[in-house]
């Protein structure tokens, strides 16, 4: 199912913000050369669907993908306008980083530079936990949106991890 957030509704958490940075960790939109880099963080850890939806989101103008650095390491990343206009996602924080509110941050920063493009709303499409979206910024089921716009997708390659 998808997810329907107010953007106008979502504001910065600077405490968080400041708790990163306190240990060093960074949210920023992605640079160009990084592409590659990213494609290969992404593709172990989540699925090759999720690295083209990432190259997508660098295709767009500014870049539509925020990552998540700590000493030039990549812990974290968040995309829009990817699968589709409007839409977050994908995003995914390294399975050792889990818990530091990396991931939250990552929305927060994703969601809010989606508003400075001039979006009121974003789609969260085929949200995974929707309880952390309704916490995090108050996003609500959208009704009748079960298979959303990956309806018909391609089935992933056999040696390709599921997303």
């Amino acid at each position: 199912m998808d997810l329907l957030v107010k953007l106008y509704d979502v504001v910065a958490d600077l405490g968080l913000e400041r708790k990163l940075a306190e240990n060093g960790i960074v949210i920023r939109r992605a640079l160009a050369p990084e592409l590659d880099t990213i494609r290969a963080w992404i593709a172990p850890r989540f699925s090759a669907g999720w690295v083209s939806e990432a190259q997508v989101a660098f295709s767009r103008d500014p870049n539509a993908c925020l990552i998540a650095v700590q000493d030039g390491k990549l812990l974290g990343f968040a995309c829009y306008d990817a699968i589709a206009l409007g839409f977050f996602g994908p995003t995914g924080v390294d399975e050792a980083a889990r818990g530091l509110g990396i991931g939250r941050a990552l929305l927060l920063k994703t969601l809010l530079a989606m508003r400075e493009r001039g979006y009121g709303y974003a789609a969260i499409g085929w949200a995974g936990p929707v309880d952390f979206y309704a916490r995090a910024v108050g996003a609500i089921p959208i009704p009748g949106s079960d298979g959303s716009v990956y309806a018909g997708m391609l089935k992933p390659l056999a040696n390709e991890r599921a997303g």
